[in-house]
């Protein structure tokens, strides 16, 4: 949220960074209202998912779509409530990510998973998407409702079709990115088509934010299978290399894989079996597998596929008209694949 919320400060004018940061103020207020609990276990452990809020990226998007469509806008209690249904929505498919990757940190802190085992974990996560459609139902119009089922929906069919293709070292681009459409772009699509239509924009407007989202939504994937692969735990400040581990090609791995033949080849494959193994000498594989994947450019390449997507985002709002708040989308695009974390 704070590297969002600077790139909005530096490349917009008067006080939108400010406007979108007491937006965010409220939807965590109607976020942790909505998961009060009487129940001291429950409440410990929604009060540690709150640390998984990061960079709340799709209740920004919420906020900064509903005041890019209109000169007048302002948003309201409606948007807070989107904004708060997606990130719930969100966080579930983190607590759930966590316990499928064996994942023992997520914000720099221990995952639900590590510190309570997975059932407590499975659970939080369903109680948070049960929490997201309570709060969404009370809205008059059950358009968000039914956007949000349907996300949620395409979601874990995403997730389903990637469990599919686990160690699966002939996985194509095109999986690959029916994956990613799924599993994360179909969430920030749906924040940026909500956020639009709770301020009344036209379905042509609230479709081109939506396709923004969706292309920001792959571009913010690539950038996580980069960091996966590349970053520093400390700085990301989650558990890396769970892709290989887990035996998930990625964008970069997908290019490196269709760069080499025969003997190349076969020894990047070997690394991917040893690297999923998760024994002794998988490290070892991994860090030689990266500086194979760098060597054929195949981390270049993803990151080029990331810039064009954003450059197809920001082309998508180009017929709303000038705002801080469009300014601030462009911002956000950008900042999506200039973070490293």
């Amino acid at each position: 949220m704070q590297q969002i919320l600077h790139n909005i400060g530096a490349g917009t004018e008067g006080d939108l960074a400010g406007a979108i940061g007491d937006f965010l103020g409220r939807v965590v207020s109607v976020f942790d209202a909505q998961l009060e609990s009487d129940l001291a276990p429950v409440a410990v452990l929604v009060k540690h998912v709150e640390s998984y809020r990061g960079k709340m990226l799709r209740p920004t998007l919420v906020g900064l779509c509903g005041l890019a469509v209109r000169p007048d806008a302002v948003l309201t209690r409606e948007h807070a409530v989107v904004g708060a249904v997606c990130e719930m929505v969100h966080m579930a498919t983190l607590v759930h990510d966590d316990v499928l990757d064996e994942a023992d940190t997520r914000r720099k802190g221990l995952t639900v998973n590590k510190l309570r085992g997975n059932e407590p974990a499975v659970i939080l996560g369903d109680l948070l998407i049960a929490a997201a459609y309570h709060l969404c139902s009370q809205l008059q119009d059950q358009r968000a409702a039914l956007a949000v089922g349907h996300a949620s929906m395409v979601m874990c069919a995403g997730e389903l079709l990637q469990l599919h293709h686990r160690d699966d070292f002939a996985l194509d681009e095109r999986t690959y990115f029916e994956i990613v459409d799924r599993k994360t772009a179909a969430l920030i699509a749906t924040s940026c088509e909500l956020g639009a239509a709770r301020s009344g924009a036209s379905k042509e407007i609230s479709d081109r934010l939506a396709q923004y989202g969706h292309k920001l939504g792959v571009a913010f994937q690539i950038q996580d299978d980069v960091l996966d692969l590349t970053g520093e735990e400390r700085v990301v400040g989650k558990t890396l290399g769970k892709d290989l581990e887990k035996g998930k090609l990625t964008l970069p791995l997908i290019h490196h894989l269709a760069s080499v033949t025969g003997k190349d080849r076969g020894r990047s494959l070997l690394l991917l079996e040893e690297a999923s193994e998760g024994h002794g000498s998988s490290a070892d594989a991994a860090a030689t597998l990266r500086k194979a994947v760098v060597e054929t450019g195949s981390l270049d390449y993803a990151k080029s596929v990331a810039l064009r997507l954003v450059s197809e985002a920001k082309a998508e709002i180009a017929a709303i008209q000038p705002s801080a708040a469009k300014s601030g989308l462009l911002a956000a695009a950008d900042a999506v694949v200039n973070r490293n974390l």
